[in-house]
């Protein structure tokens, strides 16, 4: 079928598929080539995914965000860490640097560990990765809903103080919440992007944290952005993989999200699926 717009580009019978999916199917072509509109599309996409891997986060921007918030406000000044790779190419070529707090980190939040009593039942992780914009546009409304959602769900629960690491990678959070001397953690992380998804953020989930453990170990919520999976379902499923962590005093593989099997109320103030 050829574009009676121009009569230079043959649409593909694939492209009626693309209201459902933002991947590359149905491009058409232009005699043996890609249309040119479709080239420049590719070539946008690839440039946002290289600037959202290289682009720093915001720190002093996302720290003035979530002092906005009510809940996080309770959790006093988030704490700015910075992982043992020291710039964005040693943390892109030195991954296991990126998964250690640098000697001064380290210390600080031993000193805060120390100071605080009793033990905090879960520690929240913010850490760049490899997608800042993931991190500084996805963040603040997560935790906006996830902290509203935790209060109504489960009271009692001591929080450690919110801390934000630069330059780091996933099992970092592992490190923080032993410090923190929390008995779980949660890690908030710009993920690797891809050319339809610059800014996906992904939360792992850590029971009984400490330096050392695989991934096997950690349950991951994945695509967490407007485009992707909603910040209301990502909470929903992050606070019954806490419980059933809780519950089973584990997480990772032996941890299954079986949020899909059980009917969720309407009315999010019941969180019925929440209740042991």
């Amino acid at each position: 079928m050829t574009d009676s717009r121009n009569g230079l580009v043959t649409e593909n019978a694939w492209r009626r598929l693309r209201r459902y999916t933002d991947a590359r199917i149905g491009l058409g072509r232009a005699g043996i080539s890609l249309p040119t509109s479709e080239l420049l599309a590719f070539q946008l996409a690839h440039a946002r995914a290289r600037d959202a891997v290289h682009f720093p986060l915001d720190v002093d921007r996302l720290v003035e965000s979530l002092n906005s918030l009510g809940e996080v406000k309770a959790l006093g000044v988030p704490v700015v860490l910075h992982s043992r790779a020291e710039d964005r190419f040693t943390y892109l070529q030195r991954p296991d640097l990126g998964r250690r707090l640098s000697e001064q980190g380290h210390e600080r939040l031993v000193a805060a560990g120390q100071a605080k009593a009793p033990a905090a039942d879960l520690a929240i992780v913010i850490v760049d990765g490899l997608s800042s914009s993931a991190v500084q546009n996805n963040v603040v409304p997560f935790l906006d809903r996830f902290l509203n959602d935790l209060g109504r769900a489960s009271e009692g629960w001591q929080l450690a103080p919110l801390t934000i690491v630069q330059q780091g990678r996933v099992a970092i959070g592992d490190e923080v919440g032993n410090l923190l001397r929390a008995r779980m953690v949660v890690v908030l992380i710009g993920e690797r992007p891809g050319l339809s998804s610059p800014d996906s953020l992904g939360i792992y989930l850590t029971f009984g944290p400490e330096p050392g453990l695989s991934d096997a170990c950690r349950n991951c919520i994945s695509n967490v952005r407007p485009a992707g999976l909603s910040f209301d379902d990502a909470s929903q499923r992050l606070l019954y993989l806490i419980r059933e962590a809780d519950r089973l005093r584990l997480s990772g593989v032996g941890l299954k999200d079986r949020t899909e099997e059980v009917v969720i109320e309407q009315d999010r103030a019941s969180n019925t699926f929440l209740t042991r």
